[in-house]
């Protein structure tokens, strides 16, 4: 039985690409391990048909965590043996690529991102600067790669000279057609992810004075604190929820009883624009029509399948205009809702998942 570590800088307990990425090739025959580190809020670890390791860290963010974690890392990488060394992104790849080295093992990277293009990372000069160097070394030297759509493959690529295999972050088959709930005869807006910079959540929740709707929040990050400080300050702060982490089982039953997904993203660094997000799928999945971005990715799906209203960027008008467009025209709602159909039908992890096995198949 072949071995894999993946390693992820996220809770252990909420990354859902990772947890069905790793159930998969458990089922495939491969054992399977997952490592993270421990955060302040971290929930106990469930059980899983795969193995879990958390690193503890005293630093939990900025550049002494990821020193200090790639250092934990990189030392409980090599005492611990495996057949493949699997980096999930470049903050996980040098601490992986070293332990394969030394172990005479294979070494595996899921870019999960266009790392440097992140915009908490590209308008940060010095910052890039130091992960442009990292990706210049380690880039063209893994010859096994994954990432989430094929305009990140591209980009790759053209920049690195490596391969890219395509395996999209969607969910399990398990379409929702059932009526979305409503609170106190308002409907409900549905944001799910990460609570970070570029992600539109500033102008959403100053765009709620003019939509007659109530917005739930779920997820944390690096603006939780800010966020929430400004939903606090505006007069319809009542309609404006922020959940938390959400176990991926809770989040199925949150997301199917919203009216309206959000996937928003700013166009502020080449990692968004080319960007696929796993809500994008969610949203599909649970039978309701999404607002998102005429990026590339979405725009080529929403071609095909017509499960959204579409906007250029993240300004409070055409957030406005577009949530409004959906919660009025009841004919156009009701048209993408039943599109959401033939497209969970087609996306989802049953068809996705032999891209995965083929591509671990091939690693030797």
């Amino acid at each position: 039985m072949r071995s894999i570590v993946f390693t992820v800088t996220n809770d252990l307990s909420y990354d859902q690409r990772m947890i069905r990425t790793a159930e998969t090739l458990s089922a495939a025959g491969y054992n399977i391990t997952l490592v993270g580190f421990v955060k302040t809020a971290s929930i106990p670890l469930q059980n899983r048909v795969f193995k879990q390791k958390r690193i503890k860290l005293f630093f939990k963010t900025g550049k002494l965590f990821y020193i200090e974690y790639n250092l934990k890392l990189l030392f409980w990488l090599i005492r611990n043996k495996f057949d493949i060394y699997g980096a999930v992104d470049l903050d996980t790849l040098m601490p992986n690529f070293i332990a394969s080295k030394i172990n005479r093992a294979q070494l595996t990277h899921d870019a999960h991102e266009y790392f440097t293009e992140l915009p908490e990372i590209a308008d940060r000069k010095l910052i890039k600067s130091l992960w442009e160097l990292a990706g210049k070394f380690l880039y063209p030297r893994v010859q096994h790669n994954i990432t989430v759509c094929r305009s990140i493959a591209d980009e790759l690529e053209r920049r690195y000279g490596q391969p890219y295999s395509i395996v999209r972050n969607v969910p399990f088959y398990s379409f929702n057609d059932a009526e979305q709930a409503n609170n106190e005869d308002l409907p409900i807006l549905l944001y799910q992810g990460t609570l970070n910079k570029g992600r539109g959540l500033e102008q959403l929740i100053n765009s709620m004075e003019h939509i007659s709707a109530i917005l739930n929040i779920a997820g944390e990050g690096d603006l939780s604190s800010e966020l929430r400080q400004q939903a606090k300050h505006v007069a319809w702060k009542e309609r404006i929820h922020f959940l938390g982490y959400q176990k991926p089982e809770e989040l199925k039953k949150i997301t199917q009883e919203a009216y309206i997904g959000i996937n928003l993203v700013s166009n502020e660094g080449l990692s968004y624009y080319y960007s696929l997000s796993n809500k994008f799928f969610d949203y599909i999945m649970a039978g309701i029509p999404q607002v998102t971005m005429s990026y590339p990715e979405y725009e080529r799906l929403n071609n095909k399948y017509h499960t959204a209203l579409t906007i250029s960027d993240i300004k409070e008008g055409q957030i406005i205009n577009a949530i409004n467009r959906l919660l009025k025209n009841k004919d156009l709602y009701n048209q993408l809702k039943g599109n959401t159909q033939l497209a969970a039908e087609e996306l989802n992890w049953e068809k996705e998942k032999q891209e995965l096995l083929s591509f671990y198949d091939k690693v030797r």
